[in-house]
């Protein structure tokens, strides 16, 4: 079985971490896989590439030219009809349009065209927008079936963008659960200057879907409770400078840490004592599965694909987005109960070993290849 996937990639965040894990794990399953990278000039991803190629996956690595670039249509079909796929699994919207078109014209003596499947990855806004919908109702007739990385995904592939119920499945993304290391809280609290006081983590982009505008609100009543209190928020983006400015304004600039993008963002979670997720939406929220390899409780918004992951009152706490008040009631009572606090991590990385694996992702996906590809041979008998 031959299958290459497509994504432009513009850095290593949630969907790109994914396909790190999920090729080499299907890879180890036999699927003969291959990575196709689409690739602004304006922004290398050299490093991701490496990391592909170091992990044993064949990588392509293909120049496009803004959103619009009809020459790549072009070039992609050529790249298929060479390595002649069974299946082409295209990720993001970049993939799907050009990814789609090309592989849908094709040809090559292996089959008249690969068989298609695309990922969804995130809810975002901008797919509600009318020409968008309908663009993409066009290209998933042409697919086999759609891949959601959660049941709330699904439904808003189904209800927004009108895909069909029965071309959609939901994989959930996986992790693999590092040992835990006891040692590993205070090499992490010494690597931030942190001493042995309450402290609140946030790990992402900073953006406004990620709500930590609201978790600075949130804390800001957490520290009547816990005064000595820190809060690390790990991450870059276009708020970096907004957020700063809230927190003096708020007067709490000393108790927060903006500690920038991480490479080691991972290493950094075991110094927290609780992990913030205020999300104002999220596709998945692979960052809670990072925490729950941790064993750390989570705060999270219950939004979107969150209640999924974090099962409220077992492995963490939800609350309603948009709520600080509440927040920062549910951040106090993690924060004043570390033996619940505790229970609360341990079972969430119980959660992340048993349900929420690495194998179990790309086991899952290997059998919906296998669906697809005998379908093909039941017509063909």
């Amino acid at each position: 079985m031959r299958v290459i996937h497509v994504s432009k990639v513009t850095g290593i965040a949630g969907s790109e971490g994914h396909l790190l894990r999920l090729l080499p794990g299907l890879a180890a399953r036999g699927v003969d896989v291959r990575m196709v990278v689409l690739e602004s000039p304006r922004s290398p991803v050299k490093a991701y590439v490496e990391k592909l190629t170091g992990s044993g996956v064949p990588t392509d690595v293909i120049p496009i030219i803004g959103h619009l670039d009809p020459t790549l249509v072009v070039r992609l079909m050529r790249l298929f009809q060479a390595h002649q796929p069974d299946i082409v699994h295209t990720h993001l919207i970049h993939g799907d349009l050009y990814g789609i078109l090309a592989a849908s014209r094709a040809k090559t003596p292996r089959r008249n065209a690969p068989y298609l499947i695309s990922s969804r990855h995130n809810d975002d806004a901008f797919r509600r927008r009318f020409l968008l919908r309908r663009l993409n109702r066009a290209l998933m007739r042409r697919v086999s079936r759609v891949v959601t990385i959660s049941h709330a995904l699904a439904r808003f592939t189904v209800e927004v963008e009108r895909t069909p119920t029965d071309k959609v499945v939901t994989i959930h993304y996986g992790l693999e659960a590092p040992e835990l290391d006891n040692g590993a809280r205070g090499r992490a609290r010494a690597n931030l200057g942190l001493g042995d006081v309450p402290v609140v983590g946030a790990v992402g982009r900073l953006v406004w879907q990620k709500g930590f505008d609201v978790l600075l609100c949130a804390f800001r009543r957490a520290l009547m409770a816990h005064p000595q209190a820190q809060l690390v928020i790990v991450g870059d983006g276009p708020l970096r400078g907004a957020l700063a400015r809230q927190a003096a304004q708020l007067g709490i600039g000393q108790h927060v840490y903006f500690a920038g993008w991480r490479p080691d963002a991972r290493d950094l979670m075991p110094a927290f004592d609780v992990l913030a997720v205020p999300s104002r939406w999220e596709g998945f929220g692979l960052v809670t599965l990072e925490a729950m390899g941790s064993a750390l409780p989570i705060v999270a918004s219950r939004v979107s694909a969150l209640p999924e992951i974090v099962l409220d009152g077992e492995t963490g706490l939800l609350v309603p987005p948009e709520e600080p008040g509440a927040f920062a009631s549910v951040l106090v009572t993690v924060l004043d109960d570390p033996d619940r606090a505790a229970m609360m991590g341990r079972a969430g990385y119980e959660r992340l070993r048993e349900v929420f694996s690495v194998d179990r992702m790309a086991a899952a996906t290997l059998a919906l290849y296998q669906e697809t590809l005998s379908g093909d041979k039941a017509k063909e008998s």
